[in-house]
């Protein structure tokens, strides 16, 4: 017994030739589905992979660029206030009055005129600063502008309105316990 069951078949003529090749064909085209889903499934996990790698870096590269513009921003902003700082700088006047301010918990003086001093203690200029250890003075509007631009360069602004509110305050409240009789007349 030494051929297929196909040949065995033949030879006791339970089967005939038409029926043998129509069984090798179904076979071979099984054989050749199996091969071809292979395929697929193998084009299918590489195309999902590399689908995965471009949005992997569609998702950098879109970070990135956020950074970069984020970057670019900060020195646009740092170009604005340092070009307001230079237009609107007012001189100093190199007096022999002392203005005293803090900038970094650290105590700096500037030597001014005695106008100039008036005009930054009543709220009229401001110092500001956009490179390390080097103050101006500019008018209180433009520091506002700065103020908005970027925060840590303005240094000093004297905050004369406020206190002066607060005294006017304390100096109203002594009598704010006592009751006010409704027959009072003017």
């Amino acid at each position: 017994m030494g051929g297929s069951l196909q040949d065995q078949l033949l030879k006791a003529g339970l089967a005939d030739k038409k029926q043998v090749q129509k069984a090798k064909k179904e076979r071979h085209k099984k054989v050749k589905a199996k091969q071809s889903n292979k395929k697929a499934v193998i084009e299918d996990e590489a195309k999902i992979a590399a689908e995965q790698a471009l949005a992997a870096k569609r998702a950098k590269d879109k970070e990135l660029a956020l950074a970069q513009k984020a970057v670019a921003q900060q020195k646009e902003l740092a170009a604005q206030v340092a070009n307001l700082i230079k237009v609107n700088a007012q001189p100093k006047n190199n007096g022999d009055v002392a203005l005293n301010f803090t900038h970094n918990k650290l105590v700096k003086r500037m030597y001014v005129s005695e106008r100039t001093h008036k005009d930054v203690t009543q709220a009229r200029l401001a110092v500001v600063s956009y490179q390390a250890n080097e103050y101006e003075l500019v008018p209180l509007p433009v520091a506002d502008k700065i103020q908005t631009r970027m925060p840590e360069a303005v240094i000093y602004i004297a905050d004369t309105a406020a206190e002066a509110r607060s005294k006017a305050d304390d100096n109203d409240d002594w009598y704010a316990d006592y009751d006010i009789p409704d027959d009072l007349m003017w």
